[in-house]
């Protein structure tokens, strides 16, 4: 084994950070701001198709443009890298692993698409299912997103557990929101937040089933306030919706100053999803001080631990009793939101980046 330089060139997947508005890339954009803050000597070649932020980042930072689409991309973007770097950062798909003769690191968020029972979307199933084995055995290290991530790959592909570092998210300051007149009018303060792309996994269907048997007063006095995009098999999310009338207002995607504001507006954050890579928006309405009532499933309480309240996602009667018990505490929303506080600065971007660092430095080690 020969050794490597102690400063070396890192190549790295940035498609997201210009092209995917929120998920995936929200970490690569993240992880480049706390790259760029960090004081090490390393160069970073950032592969893309249009590039992010140059304004945020330093000359140690180099973008690679390559214009082809899917799978030539990264096929192209491996030949490159492999000639200008010492190990990669596949931080958007596992294919451009396979084709790499230089260390590679992928980033693995979830493990949803090998769960049929959260109907995950079609076209990702197919696609990760048909690359990630073979990503496992040609990685030369693997970040995964929370320890729930990293052992749900284990328990899948063996081979991938010593090699996986986790890597857990951080949370940032959204920025501050200001009253746009002619924007999104934002609901006055006191409701029921659910935030997430509205596709099965979110769960909101049950979610809508306990808000309903909440009794009228709290139903009055706490309107449901659902925020995301459209997804994948909505059907059944928006018939549930449609159900509670003028209970439940539904914004769509909003800005990052808007959902910040939500957080800070809502009396109730109940995020029960059926599972998660990680969860952001437990942390997110964490640190805005939202209390939050979410699943005692997958990643979320390692998210959570004990500064949030949790329930069952697959039972109504417990997510039910869960929101009827807080709504009716003003005391324990208190406490919560204090809690939730302090927790959420245990979780930093720069934590995130030194992490990733760590493993893409280890990886290259072994070439």
């Amino acid at each position: 084994m020969s050794e490597r330089p102690q400063t070396l060139t890192i190549g790295i997947d940035a498609r997201a950070a210009a092209e995917v508005p929120a998920g995936r890339g929200r970490f690569v954009r993240e992880l480049l701001r706390a790259l760029a803050d960090l004081p090490d000597e390393h160069r970073y070649v950032l592969y893309a198709r249009k590039p992010w932020g140059e304004e945020e980042l330093d000359e140690r930072f180099s973008w690679q443009l390559i214009s082809s689409g899917e799978p030539r991309w990264h096929l192209r973007t491996a030949r490159r890298a492999s000639r200008e770097c010492d190990v990669f950062l596949s931080s958007n798909s596992y294919l451009t692993v396979w084709f790499l003769r230089i260390p590679a690191v992928p980033v693995v968020y979830d493990m949803t698409t090998f769960e049929p029972s959260m109907r995950p979307n079609r076209r990702s199933t197919v696609i990760e299912r048909a690359t990630l084995g073979r990503a496992v055995r040609r990685a030369a290290g693997i970040v995964a997103i929370s320890r729930a991530t990293a052992d749900a790959l284990a328990e899948r592909f063996p081979a991938a557990g010593p090699l996986t570092n986790v890597a857990p998210l951080g949370v940032s300051a959204l920025p501050a929101y200001t009253r746009d007149p002619e924007g999104t009018h934002l609901p006055d303060p006191g409701f029921v937040l659910a935030v997430g792309t509205l596709e099965p996994r979110k769960n909101l269907p049950r979610l809508v089933e306990a808000y309903s048997g909440m009794g009228e007063t709290l139903q009055e006095q706490h309107p449901l306030v659902v925020v995301g995009a459209l997804g994948w098999e909505t059907g059944e999310t928006l018939a549930a919706l449609d159900s509670l009338g003028d209970r439940a207002i539904a914004l769509g995607f909003v800005s990052d100053a808007e959902l910040a504001e939500l957080y800070r507006r809502c009396d109730l954050f109940c995020y029960p999803s059926l599972g998660e890579g990680f969860g952001l928006p437990v942390l997110e309405a964490m640190a805005l001080g939202a209390p939050v009532l979410t699943s005692n499933l997958s990643s979320l309480p390692e998210v959570g631990g004990d500064a949030v309240e949790y329930a069952d996602p697959l039972d109504v009667e417990s997510i039910r009793e869960g929101l009827v018990r807080l709504l009716e505490s003003p005391w324990r929303r208190m406490e919560l939101s204090g809690l939730g506080w302090e927790r959420a600065r245990l979780f930093t971007w720069e934590q995130t980046a030194r992490l990733t660092l760590e493993a893409l430095v280890s990886a290259a080690a072994k070439a």
